[in-house]
């Protein structure tokens, strides 16, 4: 199925665009912005919004057309949980029956992101939008180290509590520091012998599953994704452990 965005009308293509210029706001800057605008492809480009952020700095909102569609039939998310997503008690009721022990997990806000939000969602008890975090969990020791914690730190954690599963959140990612933090995690965790102790989740609002991996992490979850989504793929993990004898 082809798609195109729109506005008032199926398929008129209709954008709406935000963006700062580093020109003082007035005439020249609402034509560059309607400018660039058009240089980025799209027509009947109109500047509905612009306003001084500073003496040298405007922030302007555009509306533009586009012809381009994509076809939705053609796009396959790489996500790290598949359409089953095991509710808490069903978890609960798994960890039980099947793996016959409590699951450990230890999580942080690595770096000097100072961020728990992330964190706290998947973790804390009472977690976020309605999903309980993992510290409810009857089946689940959940330790949550909070923010600015160094990865070395988090790592000895992991290594005294003989966790099953290490939780990365990133939050904090101008000049790509998020990835460089996480790559880091990785290295360390290799340098040590430990990479294949652990099952290993990144999580942040700029971390997909893919680029996890690419990193060298187990899965990844990023915006939309709750405790459950983690903890089904840390189950699913653990069981496919246990039926190949580890």
């Amino acid at each position: 199925m082809m798609v195109r965005p729109y506005g008032d009308t199926l398929d008129d293509g209709a954008v709406q665009l935000s963006f700062t210029l580093p020109v003082p706001d007035g005439p020249v800057a609402r034509e560059a912005a309607r400018q660039l605008v058009e240089k980025l492809g799209f027509a009947h480009v109109e500047i509905v919004q612009s306003k001084a952020l500073s003496t040298d700095f405007s922030f302007h909102v555009a509306y533009g057309r586009t012809s381009a569609a994509v076809d939705t039939s053609a796009i396959h998310p790489e996500e790290a949980t598949g359409p089953i997503v095991y509710s808490m008690e069903e978890a609960n009721e798994i960890i039980r029956t099947r793996l016959g022990r409590k699951v450990v997990v230890v999580g942080a806000c690595t770096g000097f992101d100072a961020h728990t939000v992330g964190i706290d969602a998947i973790m804390n008890m009472k977690g976020y939008n309605h999903h309980y975090g993992l510290e409810r969990y009857s089946e689940v020791e959940a330790y949550n180290l909070g923010a600015q914690v160094p990865n070395a730190r988090l790592i000895e954690e992991a290594v005294r509590r003989n966790a099953d599963a290490i939780l990365v959140s990133q939050v904090v990612t101008q000049k790509d520091v998020h990835l460089q933090n996480l790559t880091e995690f990785v290295e360390l965790l290799q340098a040590h012998g430990l990479r294949e102790r652990f099952i290993v989740l990144a999580g942040g609002t700029r971390i997909t599953n893919r680029l996890a991996v690419e990193l060298g992490f187990d899965a990844g979850f990023g915006k939309g994704t709750y405790a459950d989504h983690a903890m089904t793929f840390i189950l699913d993990r653990m069981l496919e452990r246990k039926a190949d004898g580890g």
